[in-house]
């Protein structure tokens, strides 16, 4: 066998053991035997580059070259479906269907609504060729480099011939793409300990890892997908349960909980079983979905604007239980905000063990008349954050402690303050409360801060025990010797220390971002960047001349003077300022103002090709116009790519509003 036919086999093989893994989770050779097939194909693809082929099964690992998504529409739209939340809503759709057909009897199929992203994959001759993101549901972004590296999702179909076309191999599947729950879990533990933001759910983290950049980082993810929907002129059935039975002999990753049914009482025998037995499935669900199975009644019944008249989506009720509050403990954020949380007896809820829930603040606790050792009723409702929603008062015991409030830090024991008009409690010790101390420091490393991605919120904890530092100026100071251990750490050592000194050149936008005001977001940061333009000016500025900038109201004002009028804020600034840090706008900034724009409200939408997106806010805001994020009757124009949004045409369209072109528009305003 030469090497040409030992590839060819070698494909065929590791694609039918990946979908034996993956989708029959019936292996029938070892991960060692697989892993040794994928070396050699690999070795044998390097040594004959002119083989190449996207769909081998080499290819799933993805790369970490940084993709542009580009839209695509769809062939079919990809509309949503109604919701209904109660048996008698879909006894109502059920009859609707009934008089729709005129009376002829027809079949319903019963499936689990996977809460995920959606995606359309599309296959010619029985390989993947596109996959595509809902998108608005007209057009979508085209994913298909990411999607590879999911191992459920065929490349090669398995009745597929690499010689002989074949028509019934070309078709358009539709399913949703899901992060399993094991896999959710254990993602967001690596986020907290890295100090990053958490995912809320598995459906915002199977959507945030598919839009990646890095189809290296989609393979890292694991993610899972279930197909629910076959479309195209030659599939070999009227039938869409009959359809989906196909596409799972193909190598399609199809629900085994799929059932055809006819009665009304079937569908709610369906909705009742999964109701409960959906929390032991390995993936998020968050409801039914009911379609007439048969596509020429599909077709009959057709669509509204929005949804198709032949399914609907029976939408399960938030998943509550009910455990005992153990005691209430206290957790000081970077602001000082202190946060009561309860801890209670660990209950499975929407697939987790839930130990925790937030409890907000006093008013809360009070509302509810907690008392330690009360049975509380839990909901998750999609998000990561567990709330309690009730109270078992029957259940109480006899001389139950109430929860109360407490009136001092839990860190460094300074008395807590409750400003006038605010539900939360707050530490005013903001230079000496160790948690505010290294939270302002992690803020200030953040990604959208000094971007100084070297450090983590471990490494700070651990720098400012060893007394390395007390505020984010000290980070200037760290030499390696003082980092590298015993010798043996000296390269991250350095690392650290040039990513510290590369901090210097951040924009003064996010310098102020940067500083940790209480109140002061990324955009109330730029604002004000922009508008006073240098540290001092902001120093200095009155609470009238905060207020003249827009979007800063008093509340925003108060506290940036309050922060200016902090002498050990004053020291560190100018510590910053010694160290190189950057504390005006940069020249260009300063002197590419204009007023061209002046009282213009802009919307952007589309690809461009001489400027990015970034690039042509800060060019509408260093001439006075103001970037606006959806169309109304005040928007003044549309600044319009390549692949604007059909809905906002639409809309734009309607309301009248003026649609121009980045020549149009940079000709216009001599830009």
């Amino acid at each position: 066998m030469n090497d040409t036919e030992r590839i060819l086999q070698l494909r065929a093989e590791l694609h039918e053991h990946n979908q034996r893994y993956y989708v029959q989770n019936a292996p029938v050779i070892t991960d060692m035997e697989f892993d040794m097939m994928m070396k050699e194909l690999q070795e044998l693809e390097a040594r004959h580059p002119e083989m190449a082929d996207d769909n081998s099964p080499t290819q799933r690992v993805g790369s970490d070259i940084s993709r542009e998504f580009t839209q695509v529409e769809h062939r079919y739209p990809m509309l949503s479906l109604a919701n209904t939340y109660n048996e008698q809503e879909v006894a109502d759709f059920y009859n609707s269907v009934k008089k729709g057909l005129g009376g002829e009897e027809f079949e319903i199929c019963c499936e689990l609504k996977y809460d995920g992203l959606s995606i359309s994959l599309t296959y010619e001759d029985g390989r993947l060729v596109r996959a595509v993101t809902r998108g608005d549901g007209v057009r979508g972004d085209d994913v298909t480099a990411n999607v590879k590296t999911i191992r459920t999702i065929p490349l090669v179909l398995q009745n597929s011939s690499s010689s002989t076309p074949n028509s019934s191999l070309d078709f358009e599947i539709r399913g949703e793409i899901l992060m399993p729950w094991r896999v959710f879990e254990k993602l967001n533990a690596e986020r907290e300990a890295a100090g990053e933001p958490l995912f809320a759910n598995p459906r915002n983290a199977a959507s945030g890892t598919l839009k990646s950049q890095s189809s290296a980082l989609v393979a890292a993810r694991r993610l899972d997908a279930y197909l629910y929907y076959m479309l195209g002129d030659n599939l070999s059935s009227d039938g869409h349960y009959e359809n989906l039975e196909v596409a799972r002999r193909m190598g399609f990753k199809v629900s085994e909980a799929m059932r055809k049914v006819k009665t009304l009482e079937e569908i709610y025998g369906f909705i009742r079983y999964w109701d409960t037995e959906r929390k032991n499935l390995p993936v998020a669900t968050d409801g039914i979905v009911i379609k007439v199975n048969s596509l020429r009644q599909q077709r009959i019944l057709g669509y509204t604007a929005k949804s198709p008249r032949w399914a609907i989506a029976y939408k399960f009720k938030a998943e509550r239980e009910r455990t005992r509050l153990r005691e209430v403990t206290f957790q000081v954020g970077r602001t000082g905000q202190v946060t009561p949380v309860a801890n209670m007896e660990p209950v499975q809820l929407a697939g987790t063990t839930v130990r925790r829930a937030t409890l907000n603040n006093e008013d809360f606790i009070r509302s509810f008349n907690l008392h330690i050792g009360d049975y509380v009723y839990v909901e998750k409702g999609g998000e990561i954050i567990p709330k309690i929603v009730g109270v078992d008062e029957d259940s109480r015991e006899a001389g139950a402690e109430p929860v109360r409030f407490i009136t001092r830090c839990p860190e460094c024991g300074a008395e807590l303050v409750r400003p006038e008009g605010e539900a939360a409690h707050y530490c005013p010790n903001d230079s000496g409360c160790p948690p505010q101390i290294k939270g302002r420091i992690e803020h200030y490393i953040s990604r959208k801060a000094m971007n100084i991605d070297s450090l983590g919120p471990e490494t700070v904890d651990d720098y400012f025990r060893q007394g390395l530092i007390r505020n984010v100026a000290d980070l200037y100071d760290i030499r390696v010797g003082q980092i590298n251990g015993d010798g043996n750490r000296e390269k991250s050592a350095r690392k650290i220390v040039q990513s510290i000194a590369a901090s210097v050149s951040v924009p003064f936008e996010r310098v102020v971002f940067a500083l940790g005001i209480r109140f002061v977001g990324e955009t109330s940061a730029r604002l004000l960047a922009r508008h006073f333009k240098t540290m001092d000016a902001l120093a200095s500025a009155s609470l009238e001349d905060l207020q003249q900038v827009e979007g800063v109201g008093e509340v925003i004002a108060r506290s940036v003077i309050t922060y200016f009028h902090n002498p050990e804020n004053i020291a560190i600034i100018d510590r910053l300022r010694a160290y190189g840090v950057r504390m005006q706008l940069s020249e260009e900034q300063m002197t590419a103002h204009g007023d061209s724009l002046s009282g213009l409200s802009i919307v952007i939408s589309g690809v461009f090709s001489h400027h990015s997106r970034d690039e042509y806010k800060a060019m509408i805001e260093r001439n006075g116009g103001k970037n606006v994020g959806s169309i109304s009757s005040k928007t003044s124009f549309i600044l319009a790519g390549e692949n604007m949004g059909p809905s906002k045409l639409q809309k734009a369209e309607k309301l009248g509003i003026k649609i121009m072109s980045e020549d149009e528009f940079l000709a216009a305003y001599g830009l």
